[in-house]
């Protein structure tokens, strides 16, 4: 066929004229389904199904057209007449003129109605951010749905230096949304593993377990800073509200009430005010010291001992500016523990008491400085009951703070309280899913009751969250201890990435596998190597070795050491065979245990 009469042919059929229509109409249909179905609360699969069924539609009509006329008869083919036409040799009526005029209205009229509809449907939800800035919308939100997570803001300020006057902004905003007792608050370190990812935010919302998404950018320049929040349904994706603030940065904290006020209002939730006193009363009102305190806690997050250190600098300089400033002592006494922990350094440790006592005169209602305070009375001091209280007090502050949530579980679990235990440490995992620490410690607290193939399956998750971590193996070596899978020990105790936590389950791996030289030899290095910072491992070594005098040699310079470690010697199951002897409740009387119901 010759193209030029070809195309003459699809022209003479209409067939142009039809696709243009059902361009113009299927995107009025389209248009409609998009901004008018949501409104009417009609689900997504049916949007989706009219998109569908407009774009199988289309190559349908063209053949129709190309098949059919449409006559005052009705419809006919197109070979009959056109066999009609040719025999009795008629032309068209004058009247066909009018009907191609038909064509070009229909299309006109069609593509004046989408684009109509679609400029509307975006001057409303503009006109709605609006009007929200002083009626925020009520989300018809069951208790269920009464859950967000503050994704992090993007830096938008040009200088990657920014970087954490961003990230700090987001885990600020998160502080101030966990203060409302009613909604459920991700941590920040399932929210940021989001940072810089490109995830639907159905996707975002099924991994965190939350209804709403809060997100947006950060713009600093100079001293001032413009701030654009979105509130986002997770399901759908649908824009709930925007807000956009141009402020000083003096002003950076009335922001952050706004925000979370805003959202609060939305989710039918209640903002009250003696617990926004807390946030204030951990805020400064320098510009100066709210900069260093941000980048020390950037450092902070990082969690290695070096940049605990350089956070602790930072923090230096925050409180020096601002000597009252609640929340960055907090931080340091935080940062002060860890690098007591990991160095060795017990010098550190009457540094993070005294933060900590300092952050709590400060700000008595700031959940973060009982936190800490709780870590250093019961992890630093052994002052169990007093540490346990702290803990308690923070979390009844603010029930979402997923650090105070945390360090509860981990240390309920030490005083045998097994059923509590396991209760705070899933709450715990379910305000931060995705974050490593939370999930460990469910590992640990299931492991200790003897459900092996959960804590087995808490581990694994714990170790595709952060591989690195030290002891992410840990639980899976000490789960097939108890199986008595030597093999399997074996294999994850290889994978152990901390050098220390390697020697210690590679001690126990070879002595269930029966291997009785590769477990001697491995005891040895772990005991060359690890005798300062791992008597109370060496002695659980022992224990399971079933040599008795050997694990109360190592249990008593454990205590003597003040090794963190003998925090466990209430419930570890690896001390089983030793908890009929004299000497274990003789040691376990020394620690002084608070009396469990």
């Amino acid at each position: 066929m010759n193209p030029h009469n070809f195309f003459a042919e699809l022209k003479r059929r209409n067939v142009y004229k039809v696709a243009v229509a059902y361009a113009v109409v299927g995107w009025l249909l389209i248009q409609i389904a998009t901004q008018v179905f949501p409104f009417l609360e009609i689900p997504n699969w049916v949007v989706r199904l009219v998109i569908a069924l407009v774009a199988i539609g289309f190559p349908i009509a063209l053949i129709i057209a190309w098949a059919f006329e449409l006559t005052p008869q009705g419809i006919k083919r197109a070979e009959d007449i056109d066999s009609r036409d040719s025999r009795s040799g008629q032309v068209l009526p004058a009247g066909s003129g009018s009907k191609n005029r038909t064509w070009i209205y229909v299309a006109v009229i069609g593509a004046a109605l989408s684009v109509g509809l679609f400029f509307i449907g975006r001057y409303t939800a503009s006109r709605t951010s609006w009007t929200e800035r002083e009626h925020p919308p009520a989300v018809a939100a069951s208790p269920a749905q009464k859950s967000i997570a503050v994704l992090p803001l993007l830096n938008e300020s040009g200088d990657p230096k920014d970087e954490y006057f961003s990230d700090g902004l987001s885990e600020e905003l998160i502080a101030a949304l966990a203060q409302i007792r009613e909604l459920k608050v991700i941590g920040r370190s399932s929210s940021f593993r989001f940072k810089d990812r490109k995830e639907e935010s159905k996707t975002i919302g099924e991994k965190l377990g939350v209804s709403t998404l809060l997100e947006g950018t950060v713009r600093k320049q100079g001293e001032r800073v413009r701030i654009v929040a979105e509130l986002i349904n997770a399901a759908d994706g649908i824009e709930l509200w925007t807000r956009t603030f141009d402020r000083e940065l003096k002003d950076i904290f009335a922001v952050q009430q706004e925000i979370a006020k805003a959202v609060a209002d939305s989710l039918k939730v209640t903002l009250l005010g003696a617990e926004t006193t807390s946030v204030q009363e951990a805020a400064t009102k320098s510009v100066e010291a709210h900069n260093a305190y941000l980048q020390g806690h950037f450092y902070f997050q990082r969690r290695n001992l070096e940049d605990y250190r350089k956070a602790v600098v930072y923090f230096d300089q925050a409180t020096q500016i601002d000597p009252y400033y609640a929340i960055a002592y907090a931080e340091r006494s935080e940062a002060w523990s860890q690098i007591g922990d990991l160095s060795q350094d017990k010098s550190a440790w009457p540094k993070a008491r005294s933060d900590a006592e300092k952050a709590v005169a400060l700000a008595p209602a700031l959940s973060e400085a009982h936190a800490a305070l709780g870590w250093v009375r019961f992890f630093v001091e052994w002052k169990f009951a007093e540490g346990l209280s702290e803990l308690q007090r923070a979390k009844e502050i603010s029930p979402a703070n997923p650090t105070a949530n945390d360090l509860l579980a981990r240390v309920i679990v030490y005083l045998g309280k097994l059923d509590e235990a396991e209760q705070q440490a899933r709450q715990a995992v379910e305000l931060d899913p995705l974050s490593y620490p939370p999930q460990n410690n469910l590992a640990r607290v299931l492991f200790i009751r003897g459900k092996l193939d959960e804590a087995d399956a808490a581990a694994r998750k714990a170790a595709e969250l952060q591989p690195a971590a030290a002891s992410s193996h840990r639980f899976q070596v000490l789960v097939a201890v108890q199986r008595g899978d030597g093999e399997t020990a074996l294999r994850e105790a290889q994978l152990e990435p901390d050098p220390g936590y390697r020697r210690f389950v590679l001690a126990l791996a070879h002595h269930v596998r029966g291997d009785r030289a590769a477990a001697d030899a491995a005891l040895a290095d772990l005991i060359a190597n690890g005798r300062d910072q791992l008597a109370y491992q060496i002695a659980q070594v022992y224990a399971v070795r079933g040599e008795k005098d050997k694990a109360f040699e190592w249990l008593q310079i454990s205590f003597d050491t003040h090794d963190t470690g003998t925090l466990g010697l209430l419930i570890d199951p690896l001390l089983h065979g030793l908890r009929d002897d004299p000497r274990y409740k003789a040691l376990v009387a020394k620690m002084n245990f608070p009396a469990t119901p």
